[in-house]
Order: C-alpha cells, then sequence, then structure tokens
C-alpha cells in the first residue's frame, strides 16, 4: 500500500511525497490542527517536534496492524518553558491533531494545577485526581507547574497525587494523553523525583524565550485580530519598546502575556485619546497612533 506525509505536511508549503502516512489517513486534506500549528509565529523546533511525534505514532501503530514488531505509543509530554511561550495553546491544539489522527476519540484539552489535584485530608487527593483524570479521558490532561506537586516534602499529599496519576497512565493509555508543564530547571527536578515519571514521560518539548521580531510579529497579529492598524510612526515606536523589553527583561518573564498586556494597553490609550473627540470616524477607530505606544 503507498503511503504519504502529506496530511503532516506544513499546510502553507507545497506537498511533499513521503512514504510514512497511512490509510485512510492519506486521504484526508490539510490536517485543521496543523494549519493552526503552523500558523503560531516562532516555535519552529516545537512544530518540527510535533510532526516528527506525529509521523512516529503513525508509523508504529501501521507496523502493529501489519503484525511488525512496533514500539509501544506513549504520547505523554514534559513540556518546558517560561509562561507565555505558548505552552498551553501548543497542548490544545495536540489534542485537536491526535483527534484527527486517531489517537483520542475527543481531543479537549483539561488544565489543572496544583489545588485541583492535591487534597486536604487522607484519600482526599486520590479521588480529587482520578475525578480530573476521568474528566480528561479522550483528551488532554494538562498539569501547570506540575514541579509543585512534588515541593511538599515526604508527608506532602502531592506525592499522593504523582502515585496515582503514575497508575492512571497505564490504566488509560489507549485513550488519554498527560502534559506536564513548568519552569525548565524545575521539571527536570520533577521527572528525577519519582523514577516511573521518566519512563512514562519519553517526550519532551522546550518552549523557548520568544525573540524581540518574533514578539513584535505577535503584537501586530493581536492588533489585526482586533482590526486595530498601526501608523508607520506606532510601528517604529511599538517595536523600538519591544526591543527595549527583551535587552532588560526578567528571568521567567511573562513573553507573550507581556505582550497581549500591552495591546491592551494601547487600545485602552488609543480609546482615552478618542473620547475627547468630538467626533470619531472610521479611520480614526481604526488606527493606532504613535501617542498610544507607551
Amino acid at each position: 500500500m503507498e503511503i504519504s506525509l502529506r496530511y503532516l505536511d506544513e499546510p502553507q508549503k507545497p506537498a511533499v511525497v513521503d512514504p510514512i502516512m497511512v490509510a485512510p489517513l492519506s486521504e484526508k486534506k490539510d490536517s485543521n490542527a496543523l494549519a493552526e500549528l503552523y500558523s503560531l509565529i516562532g516555535l519552529n523546533q516545537v512544530k518540527n517536534l510535533i510532526r516528527e511525534v506525529s509521523a512516529y505514532a503513525l508509523v508504529q501503530r501501521k507496523r502493529a496492524e501489519e503484525n511488525l514488531k512496533a514500539d509501544p505509543i506513549v504520547l505523554h509530554m514534559v513540556f518546558r518553558g517560561n509562561p507565555g511561550t505558548g505552552k498551553t495553546t501548543v497542548a490544545r491544539i495536540l489534542g485537536k491533531l491526535f483527534k484527527e489522527l486517531g489517537f483520542l476519540n475527543r481531543g479537549h484539552l483539561v488544565e489543572v494545577e496544583r489545588a485541583d489535584l492535591v487534597g486536604e485530608y487522607i484519600g482526599h487527593t486520590a479521588q480529587k485526581t482520578r475525578e480530573q483524570i476521568r474528566r480528561s479521558l479522550g483528551g488532554i490532561l494538562f498539569i501547570d507547574e506540575a514541579y509543585t506537586l512534588a515541593q511538599g516534602g515526604e508527608k506532602d499529599f502531592g506525592r499522593e497525587a504523582i502515585a496515582t496519576l503514575v497508575k492512571s497512565l497505564e490504566d488509560h493509555r489507549d485513550n488519554l494523553v498527560v502534559i506536564l508543564a513548568g519552569y525548565c530547571d524545575e521539571m527536570d527536578a520533577f521527572i528525577r523525583s519519582n523514577p516511573g515519571l521518566k519512563s512514562r514521560f519519553p517526550i519532551h518539548v522546550e518552549f523557548p524565550d520568544y525573540t524581540a521580531e518574533e514578539l513584535f510579529e505577535i503584537a501586530l497579529q493581536m492588533f489585526e485580530q482586533r482590526e486595530y492598524v498601526l501608523s508607520n510612526k506606532a510601528r517604529w515606536k511599538l517595536r523600538h519598546h519591544i526591543v527595549s523589553y527583551c535587552r532588560n527583561r526578567p528571568q521567567h518573564d511573562g513573553n507573550a502575556r507581556y505582550i497581549r498586556n500591552l495591546v491592551e494597553r494601547i487600545v485602552r490609550q488609543q480609546a482615552l485619546r478618542l473620547i475627547t473627540q468630538s467626533s470619531v470616524s472610521r479611520t480614526a477607530l481604526l488606527t493606532v497612533e504613535e501617542s498610544d505606544v507607551y
């Protein structure tokens, strides 16, 4: 049977015939999830790794169908990176992608943190953790700042949550993907804290901080999505502001979150300027001026 990788190719590029994709997916057209992934600014290494993992999983499934030796398909991941680098956004897209590829039957994302998993008394933690797992079946359980589960000492209930989670990975391995997310160093220490985690989370994805140019493109994209247009002077001032921010940004700063807050602040400043005018044209409503950027 002829197989191709068209379904996993970047939608913006010409289709490339490559002996990877298997029927019936070879009959599909472009992947909506991959198109959404590739529309994200930056994250090139993340995009390439996800394409690689998806192709590998598809081939292993096909090998099993043909009675060939195949590795178990394990899609649990660790996302390492600072806030605002796209971890939650990519996780949401992965749910859609794995549903399209037939690895998940729902593809939804359940985002939780320590407080959603750890209880207040003996037995409560296991109950809370199992409930979040039940909600996530058929999709992705995304645990943000997962390292906090191992930071409370030997008697902390966070360790009970980890143990319950590890057991559930085996019980629901065919219809659940778990993604652990957090800062790079903290996540490395967390994975080492439990012998069962390293083998069960084989895919590690690093989300680098955005460059100044990428943050500028993200800002322009956000303005466009809100139907705003920057004047030439406003664009220059915004770029200069972002470059200065990147030179001096503190560790673990917000990346795209900072840009979102900046865009919203500029839009509010434009509103303050417009509200003082006796009449406001459509063009004025659309345009962000240099004085709005600060």
